[in-house]
Order: C-alpha cells, then sequence, then structure tokens
C-alpha cells in the first residue's frame, strides 16, 4: 500500500513509519516539524539525539534499501497544499498524527489552548474535507487518545466507543448504541473528542472509512526498527509538558531524581509499549472498514496501573525516592478504570506488558544520555487553573537558595 504518516517526525509517528516501511509498504512522511519548533519554545530537547527528518529518512534508505519519502506541509493552515498533494499522490491509507499531543502543554496559557483548538481540529477538518473533494477511496486510522472517556470512576469496563443504552419511549423501551459519552480533561483531550464527532459525521454523510484508536499512555524507547541503527532512535521527551508518566519516572530513576508523583497517585491509567503502539496500527490497517460503515474504534492499550503503584515499582526496581507533590491538574484524586481492549485480541496482538527487563533498558538509554538532560525542565508545571498555579512545587529537589535569617 501507498500510505501517508501524518506526523510522522513525532513520537509514534516515527516508529510507526519505519514498521510499516519495514513490512514493504511505500511510505510518505507528511509533517510541518511543529514539534521541534515547540522543543526550541520550551527550551528542551529530546533525551536522545535527533537528527533531521531528510537524515533519519536516508539512514533508514541506506540501512534497509527501502526509501520513505518527506513532504514539508502544514495540514492546519495549508488546505489547497493538501488537496493538492492528495490528489497527485492518492494514497491507500492515511494514518493521521497530526496534532498537538500534549495535555499539559495544551493548558498552559491561552495561548496554547487556542494553539491546540487551531492546529488539532483545522489539521483534522481539513483532511476530511480534502479526502472527500478528491475522492480517493483511502482508509483514515487517527491516533485518538484514552482521554476522551475521562477518569471518573463509572464502575464498568469503558466499551470501545460506543455504549448501550436503553432509551424510554412511548412505545416502551428502545435499545440503540451511541458514542460512549465523552469527559476530556483538558484542552488537548477536548481536541480528540470533537474530532469523535467529525468523524461520525464524515463517515454517515460522505462513506468515508475512518478507524479512530483510543490510544493508552506509550511508554518504551525502542521497536525493532529503531534499533537497526543508533541514528534511527526514537525521539524521548522527558519534560513536564511532554514526558508520558512512565518514562519520566524511568528518566527520573536513571538520573537520582525524585519520582514525582502528583496528588496521591491514585491516579489509574492505561499503558501501552511503543512497539505495541505500532503493531496495533498495523492491525487497524489490515482490518479497514467498508465505505458506508460506523466509524471503527479501538482501545488501543494493553494494562492499567495506579500512578502510585508504578513509583513504587520503579522505586524497588532501581532505589530511587518517591516524592508527593501538589496536582496541577484539575482530576479526582482516585479513579477505577477497566478498559475493553477485546477487537485487537481477536486480531492477534499478542501484549508486551510491564516487565523488568523492558524498564531497565529505558534507565539504560537514560543513563548512556543523561548528559543531555536539564534538570529544571523535569517538574510539571503546567497548571490546569490559576488557583492549582498556586500550589505548584517547581524545586522537588529543594535546591534554591533559602533564607537563613
Amino acid at each position: 500500500m501507498r500510505i501517508a504518516v501524518l506526523g510522522g517526525d513525532g513520537f509514534v509517528g516515527w516508529p510507526t513509519a519505519l514498521h510499516l516501511s519495514n513490512l514493504g509498504h511505500d511510505i510518505h512522511i507528511v509533517d510541518n516539524l511543529s514539534r521541534r519548533w515547540i522543543d526550541t519554545e520550551l527550551g528542551v530537547q529530546s533525551l536522545t539525539p535527533m537528527d533531521s527528518i531528510q537524515e533519519r529518512c536516508r539512514i533508514w534508505q541506506e540501512q534497509t534499501g527501502r526509501r520513505i519519502h518527506f513532504h514539508l506541509l502544514n495540514l492546519a493552515t495549508e488546505y489547497e497544499r493538501l488537496k493538492a498533494w492528495l490528489a497527485e499522490y492518492r494514497p491507500d491509507a492515511v494514518i493521521h498524527f497530526a496534532e498537538q499531543r500534549a495535555a499539559p502543554y495544551s493548558m498552559k496559557t491561552d495561548r496554547h489552548k487556542v494553539y491546540t483548538v487551531d492546529n488539532n481540529i483545522n489539521a483534522t477538518h481539513n483532511l476530511l474535507a480534502a479526502l472527500v473533494e478528491t475522492g480517493i477511496n483511502a482508509h483514515l486510522v487517527h491516533l485518538g487518545t484514552m482521554g476522551v472517556y475521562g477518569y471518573s470512576t463509572v464502575g464498568a469496563p469503558i466499551p470501545e466507543g460506543y455504549l448501550d443504552v436503553s432509551i424510554d419511549t412511548p412505545a416502551g423501551p428502545r435499545e440503540q448504541q451511541i458514542l460512549y459519552p465523552t469527559r476530556p480533561g483538558s484542552v488537548y483531550h477536548m481536541t480528540k473528542s470533537l474530532d469523535q464527532i467529525m468523524f461520525q459525521f464524515y463517515a454517515q454523510n460522505d462513506g468515508l472509512r475512518i478507524t479512530d484508536l483510543h490510544q493508552g499512555i506509550v511508554w518504551g524507547t525502542h521497536t525493532d526498527q529503531t534499533r537497526r541503527h543508533e541514528q534511527l532512535i526514537n525521539r524521548f521527551d522527558y519534560d513536564g509538558d511532554y514526558g508520558t508518566v512512565l518514562n519520566r519516572f524511568l528518566i527520573q530513576a536513571a538520573i537520582g531524581y525524585p519520582l514525582t508523583v502528583h496528588g496521591t497517585g491514585g491516579q489509574t491509567r492505561a499503558f501501552i509499549h511503543i512497539q505495541d503502539s505500532v503493531r496495533c496500527i498495523e492491525l487497524a490497517l489490515n482490518d479497514a472498514p467498508q465505505a458506508g460503515e460506523r466509524v471503527r474504534i479501538f482501545n488501543q492499550m494493553t494494562e492499567t496501573h495506579r500512578v502510585r503503584d508504578l513509583a513504587e515499582m520503579i522505586a524497588r526496581l532501581t532505589g530511587a525516592e518517591v516524592a508527593y507533590l501538589p496536582n496541577p491538574r484539575k482530576e479526582a484524586d482516585e479513579n477505577e478504570l477497566v478498559v475493553k481492549n477485546d477487537q485487537f485480541l481477536a486480531l492477534g496482538l499478542e501484549p508486551i506488558t510491564l516487565a523488568e527487563g523492558l524498564l531497565s533498558e529505558v534507565v539504560e538509554v537514560a543513563r548512556k544520555y543523561a548528559h543531555r538532560i536539564d534538570r529544571s525542565r523535569v517538574p510539571a508545571v503546567s497548571a490546569w487553573t490559576r488557583d492549582l498555579a498556586r500550589r505548584i512545587e517547581h524545586d522537588p529537589e529543594g535546591n534554591r537558595l533559602r533564607s537563613v535569617s
């Protein structure tokens, strides 16, 4: 297949492009490189050194003989160019990663909220409109998030996208399936919830074939393809805005930094290893819906854990200390999370679960590149409200100068 990987320079996009290229697909990365500009804005860099996207693609071709094409294009602002690109290259499938992906970044300031909405919603809608206008029968696979469901305790497993309900009518109860009600916990999660509504409309109105993947928190460093050459290594975020919780704990342990648990640590989250993430995308591509079918929704996760349990496990493994800090997020102190992922299991996914060897691998990568870490960027300081901002701990290590008078 000819596959367009939108946002293919990113944390999940790059290993996905390599994985699918390795399977023999013709891969075209479309990206505006905004994630690299955000690094510059935040004054932080990937823990792992990253070459330019052009150099990464060159190394991949040198190592494998397979070419990955790169196209510089902004989906959110260059609609006519996007439409022309689709009309020229006519991909069989489009994988959509091209959205600002960090909840804390989306809540930093009003400017970051506006940017996240403008970028994410416009990118998704421009893509949908362009697919209709060009008449391309491409399968659209979108990387969403488990966060659209929210993290309140409902006492029942979260289904894969659709909820069975009974509605009282004059003629008696009537059974129906509806989209699971969204409860986004950040502006970022709100944009993913709005994506869902757009997908439903374009599937029913124009017959677009769409799969929406509600993904858990990704952890890990390597896939089989990124191990092939040091310059193919994936980006690895450790800062308080973009670093995912488990990867951040492992980095903190590697550099002797306290494991920063916010609030009680009773937040339960869904997780998936980066290798499983790219494998799930492959499985979804091979199980495309037909035109006229409703949006196919998968819960792309393999296990759930409480944040404090993860911290305690890593502390036992590494000897790190755990620091409980005020929570910058507006969320419940404790929640249960039971999630169905039957569809991917039925398609043959054999999940990678939290194993000491893989956890140690991440710690080893962190230690190797520890000289690249700016410790001042480790704390999570983007607050959901002004009131929460007043309670944030900016100095978990206690390094600031203190008055002795």
